[in-house]
């Protein structure tokens, strides 16, 4: 039985192994199965705007997806059980789930919600959401300048779930004319063919003061909230399998429309080390310190200069 499991409350995997935890601050009072299989989890607070944290895969080569319908997390790390139950601890502690297009039209019915993505916990994540006193569901938040969405599916008829589309002027025309009498909320966050991430955040606000905000990606949305200083956290899994790439497969990386260094790095910090098997749970503080932007300077204790003369190629 994982440590501080009650009796009879089993995981249905063996927990994590801790590698490293250099997180700070209180803990969440994660109930007894999810304190002991994960250990502690922690997000600190931010000053003006909510904790906004990231949660993807990547191969050991950095493809996020193979693309294509149908292709969603599962084929970067397989179906493996301690990945999922990560994804629904993630979305029982935070407010709202935002997902580009992209992700909704790849995995078309699924919802961003703990029970969807890991059934057997549901009752488990939904008495952590209880204790935080949060509401059943996260809102679930789509953005997509095109507004080209299909309204008929489950996400926007699930009883109780709060779903808001951020879009453009002309995908809020769009969305509009269609008339469906149950549909999503629509905000339009300006007249440009695309949408910062800014926006989507000043969109979330009008639910009320949200304290963690959860990017789900794809690797585009990503890349607009990394550009603008406004990720706090990343939380990677790091699958054990090589996606490659070739002028017959273009794959997609982790971040795309948007390119760091080398004359303007964005460093990270790692913060906490998990393990499961074979794949690694690496989590990463992207905004710390208080940088502008995200942005440093200085290159970290250890790591390699930007500039100067050039060593030998590694490898």
């Amino acid at each position: 039985m994982p440590r501080g499991a009650r009796s009879g409350e089993r995981s249905p995997v063996t927990p994590l192994e801790v590698l490293l935890e250099r997180t700070k601050g209180p803990p969440f009072p994660l109930p007894p199965l999810l304190r002991g299989w994960y250990g502690p989890l922690r997000l600190q607070a931010r000053r003006g705007r909510p904790c906004v944290y990231a949660n993807l895969a990547c191969t050991l080569d950095g493809v996020a997806s193979f693309g294509g319908r149908g292709s969603g997390g599962s084929d970067i790390t397989g179906p493996f059980p301690p990945d999922r139950m990560v994804m629904g601890l993630l979305r029982a502690v935070a407010d709202a789930v935002v997902v580009g297009a992209g992700t909704f039209r790849a995995i078309p019915h699924h919802r961003w919600i703990a029970s969807q993505i890991y059934p057997r916990l549901a009752g488990t994540f939904a008495r952590l959401r209880t204790d935080l006193g949060l509401p059943p569901y996260p809102v679930n938040v789509i953005v997509s300048a095109s507004g080209e969405l299909d309204l008929g599916l489950p996400v926007f008829h699930t009883p109780g779930l709060k779903v808001l589309v951020v879009t453009t002027r002309a995908g809020e025309a769009r969305l509009t004319a269609r008339r469906w009498p149950e549909g999503p909320e629509v905000w339009a966050g300006g007249e440009g063919p695309t949408l910062r991430a800014r926006t989507v955040l000043r969109a979330i606000s009008r639910h009320g003061p949200l304290r963690r905000v959860l990017l789900e990606g794809g690797p585009h949305l990503l890349g607009k909230f990394l550009k603008e200083g406004l990720l706090d956290d990343l939380f990677l899994t790091v699958a054990p399998q090589v996606g490659g790439r070739s002028d017959a497969a273009r794959r997609v990386s982790l971040v795309e429309d948007a390119a760091f260094g080398p004359d303007r790095p964005l460093w990270a910090e790692l913060r906490s080390v998990r393990s499961s098997r074979d794949h690694l749970f690496l989590r990463y503080a992207t905004n710390s310190g208080g940088r502008r932007g995200g942005w440093t300077g200085a290159v970290p204790s250890g790591a390699p200069p930007t500039r100067g003369p050039k060593g030998p190629p590694r490898g």
